[in-house]
């Protein structure tokens, strides 16, 4: 059976229409209504659906991956930094509107599976997958399965305190992994040091590999804070591989210098695990979503 995969970002949500040999039949993306609301999202999901399936001319299986995840105790969602959809019954509300059972993940556990089935990670048996954008998250894939914990929390790296006396964090904490090596964290990171309220992490990574003095010092913190937060991962999991993926991936120095970093901290005489970036880009997620159902299949 054809399965759709469902990324649900911040800003847009994109759909696919995947075969079971894992090839892209169609692809769609809309907009993501967040400021108007919980049930414009929910729309917006099913409007996705129905579009993809016309193409298809058959009813398919739906995998979803979101922001944050399902709570095992009240079975709605929980810690999503798309905040109005927190606290929601979003599997029990789609799989009404929607009629029929879906799958749901966390985002970067979509990340994780897509990458460790036939992606950077394929062929390892323990991946960790990174999610460095405009928030930080992980996914754990062992021998090709999903990792998620009995609290849906496995692989939320991002959440672990860093720097207790660094910046709010929107979970409510300070100093999260998050705060710092997000996107926003790195521009965070500048404006404390620099008050330029007008500057983009590209732009700080860019003005480093020119040789700027102070993006240089940014860039140092930043690959400090790396290497300290993914040693401690590394120190619990000893993954085989830990793929990188969202925008900050694409800094290429985290491979060379950001894996010295981690090698300095991890509780061994070297760093066996390889740092690679993702294979499938900006579809990891939404590819990960339909490979949901593959999971399923496979099991049984």
């Amino acid at each position: 059976m054809l399965r759709i995969g469902i990324d649900l970002g911040g800003t847009k949500t994109e759909g696919i229409v995947m075969d079971e040999a894992g090839k892209i039949l169609s692809r769609q993306r809309l907009p993501t209504p967040q400021t108007d609301g919980y049930d414009a999202i929910l729309q917006n999901i099913y409007t996705l659906v129905r579009e993809l399936e016309k193409k298809t001319g058959q009813p398919c299986h739906v995998g979803i991956g979101t922001p944050g995840a399902i709570s095992a105790k009240t079975g709605c969602l929980k810690n999503s930094n798309t905040l109005c959809l927190n606290g929601k019954p979003i599997k029990n509300d789609l799989e009404k509107i929607l009629a029929r059972p879906i799958r749901l993940a966390n985002d970067a556990n979509c990340f994780a599976l897509s990458e460790a089935l036939d992606g950077a990670g394929k062929d390892y048996a323990m991946v960790f997958g990174v999610i460095l954008g405009t928030g930080v998250g992980g996914g754990i894939v062992f021998h090709g399965r999903l990792h998620e914990g009995p609290q849906h929390i496995a692989g939320e790296w991002g959440h672990n305190i860093l720097e207790p006396d660094g910046p709010p964090c929107y979970c409510g904490k300070r100093g999260c992994v998050e705060t710092f090596l997000s996107g926003p964290g790195l521009v965070y990171d500048w404006r404390q040091h620099h008050g330029d309220q007008t500057i983009e992490a590209k732009h700080i990574v860019a003005q480093a590999a020119q040789g700027d003095a102070r993006a240089e010092a940014a860039m140092q913190r930043y690959l400090d804070r790396f290497g300290r937060a993914l040693a401690v991962v590394v120190n619990i999991l000893d993954p085989d591989v830990v793929v990188l993926g969202g925008g900050m991936s694409n800094i290429g120095r985290l491979y060379t210098e950001g894996r010295e970093r981690v090698a300095r901290h991890v509780f061994n005489d070297e760093l066996r695990t390889k740092i690679r970036p993702h294979v499938h880009g900006d579809s990891s997620g939404v590819r990960g979503a339909a490979q949901l159902w593959a999971i399923e299949e496979t099991r049984g």
